[in-house]
């Protein structure tokens, strides 16, 4: 840990309790609240009743199975890792029959072809692939080939219909390596560009994937018995998501418009676009569907596997959100219009085709915007089936490769995340011996759903957290998510860096303070118009406006002194954490910067083609404006109130010189500032050790700077 003069309090992580008689001594600790196992990667295989997923014990990450009817009594660990080594297990995955599972271990590279390594390593780690069988005794991970992505979203494991082989995509060409361990992997074609996404036909014979190009991008076939390649009605356009029909005779695609050059910057364009379907055999191809042009016609965000999909009856699943709202439509592949399959006034999110593939189960916020429930939907259209309901949260649904059985992940406001079958009667948890015998779920509090309006007049929603024994008047703290496309839920959250910002949350409000964790413009699940509006992120920063709201409305609450607000949150959390200290220093007296965005300029001016004039956007002065005017380091001026910035420094989404050009700025004007620089770790800390060190000192912080209102050191080292 690196920090400036700290005057009396060093800036160590000790989980101190204030003893203000306004505070309410704290029931459970910290390490407590972080303890669970965060479950994730939940997968069925294709045939039996197999299911297998990933907890995360402290940063100790392990595979884990079940086997069907009685998943309850079959759940078991199958690897069995030790450490908080910071090495993740990713693209978990088993073979179609059920006998192995494969897996990613480590990290994607970051700009200088490393994975991240933040135990500090001096031998350095790679990212592998490993193979293991579920039935053999004593069977051990078996390594079948280095992976290396070059992107956080590139590890995607497919498994050969055959179950003997796999293959991936990395270093910008496709590996295939045998899964009994035998050939390792070797480079699968040589294609000029990317090769990415690729895809098992029915067959096995074939392999469809995307070759990104410059400007363009197409989808194309290889042959394993020609050993040749042949290309999906190729075009100047972006073609992306090759997927197989059941049959293997068709391929459909995504297509978007290619690179063109000039377009202006600053207004928000709306992004057509159109599903083609090609004969795998000739690689003719013709278009199915197109969007519309207007903004609500855009490209949604599709996951590789769910929105759009083959299903039954010669139909072609797909996400849209033309009516204002992500919904699914399908439509039949000999053309015509499209179904829309879930309509109401809400947004699916995970989407899985069940076994048999003739109907599609989802979650969504349907009748419970601030929760997840699943949902299921005939591919050709009709009534909708609830599958869960009530006061918890479901999200990541399976079904079994029998078609018996559904699973899922869950959580509810004071039950942390686990696996559950799903039944008519309700959720039954799985794996129930991986919890921690001192969870604290009896001394946690139900967050209160709160609605309250922005300054513009914008309805915003909220969860609340009031510590249950406080006395007095009790500080006030603002919680904002990253992303920004995220929601902060009434339960214990779906992704793991949320999981963690809730359980903290969770601490905070058993540690004495009033905490709102604050839903603003530019998160899922309101609709495209919320989160697409005007004027936001580099163009104007309008979602600040959301995050005043959340101070005033704390500020209105009867517990709560409106003289002690703070507020805290990472990534764009941190960002809108530095404009609120930047802009609003009167209002918030403290805050705590993970890895925030302080320059939103710095991106623009990067761009490759901004030097070259032939190729410069005509508003390219404009937008950069525009983007500093944006940013907090436009307003370090009037910035009074200390912060505790928190950044590790091989972070591959926000770059750790925005937190290192901060601090000069910081130096300059004389503010109060700490500071926690992890060495080698990355945006979404990896070890578990590293959250507990950065939450307790995020604690210990306000309980120094807005409660006791003690003076943090000012670093007047200046040597301009």
């Amino acid at each position: 840990m690196s920090s400036t003069k700290l005057g009396l309090c060093a800036v160590l992580a000790v989980m101190v309790v204030s003893q203000s008689p306004s505070r309410a001594q704290s029931s459970f600790t910290l390490e407590q609240v972080l303890s669970s196992p965060f479950p994730s990667e939940l997968v069925a295989a294709e045939h039996g009743s197999r299911v297998a997923w990933v907890f995360n014990a402290k940063g100790v990450r392990n595979v884990w199975v079940a086997d069907g009817p009685d998943f309850v009594h079959s759940s078991r660990q199958l690897t069995h890792h030790t450490a908080d080594d910071g090495q993740p297990i990713a693209s978990l995955r088993l073979t179609p029959d059920g006998k192995t599972v494969l897996y990613a271990l480590g990290t994607e590279l970051n700009d200088e072809k490393e994975s991240a390594n933040p135990s500090s390593w001096t031998k350095g780690v790679k990212q592998q692939v490993f193979a293991m069988d579920v039935d053999v005794k004593d069977s051990a991970p078996r390594l079948l080939g280095e992976m290396g992505c070059a992107d956080e979203d590139c590890e995607d494991l497919q498994i050969s219909p055959d179950s003997k082989s796999v293959v991936w995509s990395a270093k910008k060409k496709l590996w295939l390596a045998s899964i009994d361990g035998k050939n390792q992997a070797k480079e699968l074609a040589t294609v000029r560009g990317a090769a990415v996404e690729p895809r098992w036909s029915p067959d096995g014979k074939h392999i469809a994937f995307v070759s990104e190009r410059e400007g363009h991008s197409l989808v194309a076939v290889y042959d394993f018995d020609a050993d040749s390649i042949r290309y999906m009605a190729p075009s100047v356009d972006k073609d992306s998501l090759p997927r197989w029909s059941p049959d293997g005779k068709w391929i459909a695609f995504i297509r978007t418009a290619g690179v063109e050059h000039k377009l202006p910057l600053i207004p928000v364009l709306p992004r057509p676009w159109s599903i083609w379907i090609a004969d795998s055999s000739s690689g003719a191809g013709h278009l199915l569907w197109h969007s519309g042009d207007k903004p609500d016609d855009s490209l949604p965000d599709l996951d590789e596997d769910s929105a759009f999909n083959f299903a039954s009856e010669g139909r072609v699943v797909f996400a849209s959100e033309q009516d204002g709202h992500n919904h699914l439509y399908s439509i039949a592949t000999g053309g015509g219009a499209a179904a829309l399959l879930t309509p109401g006034d809400f947004d699916v999110e995970d989407v899985t085709p069940s076994a048999d593939k003739a109907s599609v189960i989802y979650s969504s916020n349907q009748d419970d915007i601030d929760r997840r429930h699943l949902w299921r939907v005939p591919v050709g259209g009709g009534a909708v089936q609830s599958l869960t309901h009530g006061e918890t949260i479901e999200w990541s649904p399976v079904q079994t490769g029998d078609g018996k059985s559904i699973l899922c992940l869950g959580s509810a406001a004071t039950e942390p995340g686990m696996a559950y079958e799903v039944t008519p009667e309700g959720r039954v948890m799985i794996a129930r011996q991986a919890l921690p015998s001192d969870f604290p779920s009896a001394s946690l509090v139900v967050p209160k759903q709160v609605i309250f309006p922005s300054e513009d007049g914008l309805m915003l929603h909220g969860q609340l957290f009031l510590p249950s024994k406080a006395k007095g008047k009790i500080p006030g703290l603002v919680y904002m998510h990253g992303g920004p496309s995220r929601q902060m839920l009434l339960g214990f959250h779906y992704m793991d860096y949320y999981y963690n910002a809730y359980a903290m949350n969770q601490y905070l409000a058993n540690h004495g303070y009033a905490v709102l964790s604050v839903n603003y413009r530019l998160g899922i699940m309101y609709g495209r118009a919320f989160r697409r509006p005007p004027n936001t992120i580099w163009r104007g920063a309008a979602e600040y406006k959301d995050i005043v709201a959340a101070a005033r409305y704390l500020q209105s609450l009867p517990q709560v002194n409106a003289d002690e607000i703070g507020l805290w949150g990472g990534s764009y959390g941190g960002f809108l954490t530095a404009m609120g200290l930047a802009r609003n220093s009167d209002l918030f007296k403290a805050g705590v910067d993970f890895h925030g965005v302080h320059d939103w300029s710095v991106f623009l001016g990067e761009r490759p083609y901004f030097g070259n004039l032939a190729l410069r956007p005509p508003d390219a002065d404009a937008a950069i404006k525009l983007a500093w005017e944006s940013s907090p380091d436009a307003y370090v001026s009037s910035w009074k109130s200390p912060v505790l910035l928190i950044h590790g420094d091989d972070d591959r989404n926000v770059p750790f010189t925005q937190t290192v050009d901060l601090v000069q700025r910081l130096r300059a004007q004389h503010v109060p500032f700490e500071q926690i620089v992890i060495p080698d770790e990355i945006h979404g800390f990896l070890m578990w050790k590293t959250w507990m060190r950065a939450y307790a000192a995020t604690a210990d912080f306000f309980d120094r700077t807005l409660v006791r209102n003690e003076k943090i050191g000012r670093d007047d080292w200046n040597p301009r």
